[in-house]
């Protein structure tokens, strides 16, 4: 597709919301609706106000955003201005965010009222040219965008735009020191909105409850749904007895979660008497998953449960289908899936010779969704990006009818005295001990830079699990080697910003 053809996936949206104005678009976390007529006018006024204050192709607009109406009509405000979207995310420290803000070039930082506590801390760590309110605030942070936007034009731009030009920067977690810059570009994001993305052409528009952050996944999910003429309910943060009100309330259709989130669904006193009826996917991904909790998850939820396995450097890798879950439903691990069709995976040996199925190896993936790089890091870039392929960075293997399984992340890996452990395999074994409802397994390094096995535990009801009993349960389950060195019973497993298990402060709160 040439220049002069291309329509930026920020456009397809809009095209789609304006062509039916009537419709519901976006429900607030306070309730409020807003139609797609109203929610589209406000994208375009804002990307003619971000042009006229000089945000165009190449400029940086960066969002301390939560979820909210205003976050989404920013970002696809400034891709329609031409302008590459980075999000600083919630509970990263004011300092990181600064680094964040200063490494890619922002030209535009844009604050909701979400986030506005927070800018104040954030602002006199930063020189940024213009720094504007998606709203009043009261507080002086920045003119309101919206309001002097009110009589811009409500139409397309139309700047030029071809797939080759930037349209966002990711981080990653950044659980550890600064996160790296992950570049993507137009033309896979706007090809995202003409494939099946596991099974979404349904008849029914969707109707997806943002419970997770806007930044990550649910913020890809509500572009597609948006786009395929369905509406997006939007919830500030996961809580797992309102997104169950909400899902019997709203009808919701689509949910975007982490394996962890579900558990909390799982566990809370309310889903035995919530109507879960309209359901029809539960997507889950980001982070290991327990068999056994999956298993009870889709007796619980029905046949709606979708594995989506990706990463922010390849977009997406695998899926498991509702229907092909049912194939899983023995003890043992389950997959992540069969890759996409327009998706080639190897697992490699350490020399990068293929393995066959059953071997376990470094997973590798090639697919036009890659990263075009890391952001100002050639030399990164190079490590993990050769001939096309990506090193993921995930240990794991294929069986012998094409299904691909997780052992861990390769950095997750905990190396003892007498081999290696992979934290995954350890987690899923205790989760089938009668006085576990959570844990997290992580190593420690002692003085000598050895390493040590630890988990945090959450007691199931009325449990006070022991390490003798723990170490013998494990050693009896999986050998000596995995056994944990310490155990920690904790209230609740800490979770990143993107809701994953936090072990970088589970070792922080229980070094001692």
């Amino acid at each position: 597709m040439s220049d002069q053809e291309f329509v930026s996936g920020p456009a397809l949206i809009l095209r789609s919301l304006a062509s039916h104005p009537e419709r519901r678009a976006i429900t607030s976390a306070d309730g409020a609706e807003i139609s797609a007529g109203d929610f589209a006018a406000t994208a375009y006024r804002l990307a003619h106000e971000l042009l006229a204050r000089g945000v165009g192709r190449g400029s940086t607009v960066t969002l301390l955003t939560g979820n909210t109406p205003e976050a989404l009509a920013a970002r696809y405000a400034a891709g329609l201005a031409g302008a590459r979207v980075v999000n600083l995310y919630d509970g990263m420290s004011a300092p990181v965010l600064a680094e964040i803000v200063a490494s890619v070039d922002t030209t535009a930082l844009l604050v909701d009222a979400e986030r506005y506590a927070g800018a104040p801390e954030l602002l006199p760590l930063i020189d940024v040219p213009t720094v504007l309110t998606l709203g009043p605030d009261g507080t002086g942070i920045g003119e309101d965008a919206i309001a002097a936007s009110a009589t811009r034009p409500a139409t397309d731009p139309a700047v030029p735009l071809g797939p080759g030009d930037d349209i966002g920067i990711r981080h990653t977690g950044g659980t550890t020191g600064i996160p790296k810059g992950i570049l993507s570009l137009h033309g896979p994001y706007h090809d995202m909105f003409h494939v099946d993305f596991a099974g979404t052409d349904d008849e029914e528009p969707p109707r997806l409850l943002a419970a997770t952050s806007l930044a990550h996944l649910s913020g890809v999910l509500a572009d597609v749904a948006l786009q395929r003429g369905g509406s997006v309910v939007l919830q500030r943060g996961f809580e797992p007895g309102e997104v169950l009100a909400a899902i019997e309330r709203e009808r919701i259709t689509d949910l975007w979660t982490l394996p962890p989130l579900i558990y909390q669904l799982l566990d809370h006193p309310a889903v035995g008497r919530t109507d879960l009826s309209s359901l029809r996917r539960l997507d889950y991904g980001g982070c290991a998953a327990s068999p056994a909790r999956i298993r009870e998850a889709l007796k619980v939820f029905g046949p709606v449960l979708v594995s989506l396995y990706g990463m922010s450097e390849a977009q997406k890798i695998a899926y498991l289908t509702a229907e092909e879950h049912t194939r899983f439903t023995d003890d043992g691990p389950l997959p992540v899936g069969r890759p996409f069709p327009d998706v080639d995976v190897e697992v490699r040996a350490a020399d990068g010779t293929v393995l066959p199925a059953g071997e376990q190896g470094e997973i590798h993936v090639r697919s036009a969704t890659l990263m075009a790089g890391y952001w100002k890091q050639p030399e990164l870039t190079a490590k993990v990006l050769r001939d096309g392929w990506l090193d993921t960075g995930d240990i794991g293997y294929f069986d012998a009818d094409g299904y691909l399984y997780l052992a861990d992340r390769l950095k997750d890996l905990i190396i003892v005295v007498g081999g290696h452990v992979y934290p995954t395999e350890v987690e899923e074994l205790l989760l089938t001990h009668p006085a576990i409802a959570q844990c997290a397994v992580y190593g420690v390094r002692d003085d000598q830079q050895a390493e040590h096995v630890h988990v945090a535990v959450v007691p199931a009801p009325g449990q006070r699990p022991d390490l003798e009993d723990v170490r013998a349960f494990v050693t009896a389950n999986k050998g000596r080697l995995y056994a944990p060195e310490a155990l920690h019973l904790v209230d609740a497993i800490p979770l990143t910003s993107v809701g994953k298990p936090d072990k970088k402060r589970l070792r922080q709160a229980l070094a001692d």
